[in-house]
């Protein structure tokens, strides 16, 4: 199915399901399509990456954070991710995606997600960071939480996202542009 169909499906198909409280725990049974296969024949690792994304377009909407963001002339903004193989995903085969709030901190969510076979099997998982960016840069989550009415919370990081962000610092201190942002 083409991918722009895919986003307006996720958005339609969001505003018809229940409201969430950031945190909340959603999970969506997909089917591997022949457009997300690579030469492999089995689902390309970048189509992941894809999918994470029309779950959080979801997660935007059910949780007002989507409408708040229209509101304010925000942007959704992608920070990065990390993710792990584990085992393949066929074409044609169902599997599940659960996707959640893992942690905050004063500007990034962190999400954390897992693409799971009809067993249980793990095939990939990991998380990504994403913020709300204004005119002024990155919105604080104190005042994207406050306009859903929410009182922010940070969160304890997970070890591994603690890691990735070490890691993140390392990428970007070996390339030389620290303090160039």
């Amino acid at each position: 199915m083409n991918l722009w169909l895919r986003l307006i499906w996720a958005v339609l198909r969001a505003w018809r399901l229940p409201t969430i409280q950031p945190g909340a725990l959603i999970e969506r049974n997909l089917r591997v399509w022949p457009g997300d296969l690579d030469i492999n024949g089995h689902m390309n690792n970048g189509r992941y990456l894809t999918i994470i994304d029309l779950m959080l377009v979801e997660y935007f909407v059910r949780s007002g954070f989507a409408q708040v963001m229209l509101k304010a002339g925000w942007r959704p903004m992608s920070g990065g991710a990390v993710i792990t193989y584990r085992k393949s995903l066929q074409p044609g085969q169902l599997y599940r995606l659960r996707f959640s709030l893992a942690a905050a901190n004063e500007n990034w969510n962190f999400m954390r997600f897992e693409f799971l076979r009809k067993d249980g099997t793990l095939c990939a998982a990991g998380y990504m960071k994403g913020a709300a960016v204004g005119r002024k840069g990155l919105v604080p989550n104190i005042e994207s939480y406050n306009r859903l009415g929410i009182q922010f919370e940070m969160t304890p990081l997970p070890f591994a996202v603690q890691s990735w962000l070490a890691a993140e610092q390392a990428i970007i201190l070996e390339s030389g542009q620290v303090g160039r942002e």
